[in-house]
């Protein structure tokens, strides 16, 4: 009849941490950029802002 001592505390802490993580999986999956994504991106903007900057007037 003897189980083991539960501190709901704990429990709870340990419920939450499994949400919390859960839920970050999901935005990760939801709004998250691979690497390939970004670097693309990333380089994108640097040529497009080379090319402003190139046809850029100096007055």
């Amino acid at each position: 009849m003897t189980g083991k001592i539960i501190h709901f505390k704990t429990a709870k802490k340990k419920v939450g941490y499994k949400n919390k993580s859960a839920k970050a999986a999901e935005n990760r999956a939801k709004f998250g950029l691979t690497k390939s994504e970004k670097k693309l991106n990333t380089l994108e903007q640097e040529n497009s802002k080379s090319k402003l900057d190139g046809h850029k007037l100096d007055t």
